[in-house]
């Protein structure tokens, strides 16, 4: 049952109710008010002139008779007054009415010695008369004095006015009814209703969805409830979203750690396995290539197995590297020294391939804590495999502090990551170039020695065209990694 049926059916219709019940009680209380004033009007006036009359029939004197029946039509609404001997004929008499009693009735009258007063109609006029007997000072009854009283005035009407009111009692109801119910749908049901959709859409998933601040005071302190209810649950959202977010990178990091772990004890078996031959293979690598005997064609193909060698051991040593933790020894370093190191490492590469290195670094330029030799080894990898990618022509360098976090960017206008390649671009061995040209271990080092220096590095599309990566490092060990600010749209998956 919808809220405003029950106000009306438990609040309004009772108080109708009441009220009727009152009215007609009031109508019904004039009613017979005016009516007892009218009898009593009328048996009084008859009292009066009943005495002087009395007196008159003993002395048989015709002029009192006709004085007093003249005086009772002085009073208000009296139209007849009648004196009847004692046999019920008439002796004299003024006015209407005269036939409302028969002489049966007279005679009843002179017989039991006591007025009586009734309701008549003759003629289609309703009348009020009182009988009451004329005595002789001796007790002896002489006849009966009859006044009547025609019922008009109020007296009349009183029917017809609870009619009237009672009419004007319903279209009064009527009107407050309806007056009501639009009000209750104007300032109560729509405002709920309001509200009602603004949690349906809620519920439906629409969580910026919010209340409109208006209506009665009572609403807007609701919707302001409201408002703040789904504030508040918008942010638990964001706060579980962040978390839930952080819980994925930490079981990225800790799968990734769980792989790099068993790469390292997979490494150190095959170490172990191969360094005794690889070391026989070298060393007579080399004694044959100190044998006169040996010419050219045949002294660069042992060349090329001592190469070739020496790449095995490389390979081996990084994946010791790669799954091994360090305790990294930092200490304070100028950003720029680092970078103008690494360039100096791949100044080759650079001018090989023509590609202008480019750096936007703050001045003074900012102190890092970290290992020197290994974050020189993380900008070297990032530069040489920014050099070697297609159509690279421009590398830019770029690190902004925010407090104490260092962001430092890397971005080229080659070709770019492909969205699949970007979440398995840290991956062991996963590289894009040709077979040969890489093993992929060098991006999954940076990885781990950022790592190991308590920052965080992920890949990005570059504003330049091509791909870009972003490194956050701490300039204090204590620090946790914050939100990354810049290309949080555009970016892969962070680790």
């Amino acid at each position: 049952m919808r809220l405003r049926t029950l106000i009306l059916l438990t609040v309004i219709v009772p108080l109708f109710l009441v009220l009727l019940v009152f009215s007609l009680v009031a109508i019904t209380s004039l009613e017979e008010n005016v009516r007892s004033r009218l009898e009593r009007e009328v048996q009084v006036i008859t009292q009066v002139i009943g005495t002087t009359l009395g007196q008159a029939l003993s002395r048989d004197a015709a002029e009192p008779l006709d004085e007093t029946l003249h005086s009772a039509f002085s009073f208000h609404r009296i139209y007849g007054a009648y004196v009847f001997d004692a046999q019920g004929r008439e002796i004299y008499g003024l006015g209407l009415g005269e036939a409302l009693f028969s002489p049966e009735d007279i005679r009843a009258v002179v017989e039991s010695g006591e007025m009586q007063a009734d309701y008549r109609q003759h003629d289609e006029w309703h009348y009020y008369s009182a009988l009451k007997p004329l005595t002789a000072p001796t007790g002896e009854v002489l006849g009966v004095l009859q006044v009547n009283r025609l019922n008009t005035g109020i007296e009349n009407y009183t029917g017809f006015l609870s009619q009237i009111a009672l009419l004007a009692f319903m279209i009064g109801a009527a009107g407050v009814t309806l007056g009501l119910w639009w009000s209750f749908r104007h300032h109560i049901e729509r405002p709920v209703n309001r509200l009602l959709a603004v949690m349906q859409q809620v519920e439906a998933g629409n969580r910026h969805q919010r209340a409109a601040v208006d209506g009665p005071v009572e609403y807007q302190q609701l919707a302001v409830a409201l408002n703040g209810m789904l504030d508040g649950l918008a942010e638990k959202d964001a706060d579980i979203e962040v978390r839930r977010q952080k819980e994925i990178e930490l079981e990225q990091r800790l799968r990734k750690s769980k792989k790099l772990a068993e790469l390292g004890v997979l490494a150190a078996g095959v170490a172990h396995e191969l360094g005794a031959p690889l070391t026989v293979i070298k060393g007579q690598a080399q004694r044959l290539a100190r044998s006169p005997a040996i010419g050219d064609q045949e002294q660069a193909r042992l060349t090329r197995i001592h190469g070739e060698v020496d790449r095995i051991v490389d390979i081996v040593r990084q994946l010791m590297e790669l799954g091994r933790r360090h305790n990294v020894a930092k200490e304070r370093l100028a950003l720029d020294r680092l970078i103008d190191t690494a360039r100096e490492l791949v100044e080759e590469d650079l001018e090989a391939y023509a590609i202008r290195l480019e750096h936007d670094l703050p001045d003074p330029s900012p102190v890092v804590l970290a290992n020197t030799q290994q974050l020189v080894q993380v900008l070297t990898n990032l530069l040489r495999n920014a050099a070697q990618a297609e159509g690279v022509h421009r590398i830019a360098i770029r690190a902004h502090q925010e407090g104490d976090w260092l962001t430092l960017t890397l971005e080229d206008d080659g070709p770019g990551i492909t969205d699949d390649d970007k979440s398995r671009i840290f991956d062991p061995f996963f590289t894009t170039k040709p077979v040969g040209q890489g093993i992929g271990l060098g991006l999954s080092m940076v990885h781990r020695i950022i790592n190991d220096h308590g920052g965080t590095i992920g890949v990005f599309d570059s504003e330049l065209g091509g791909a870009g990566f972003e490194i956050g490092l701490p300039m204090d060990d204590n620090l946790n990694a914050p939100e990354s600010p810049h290309h949080t749209t555009q970016r892969g998956s962070t680790t």
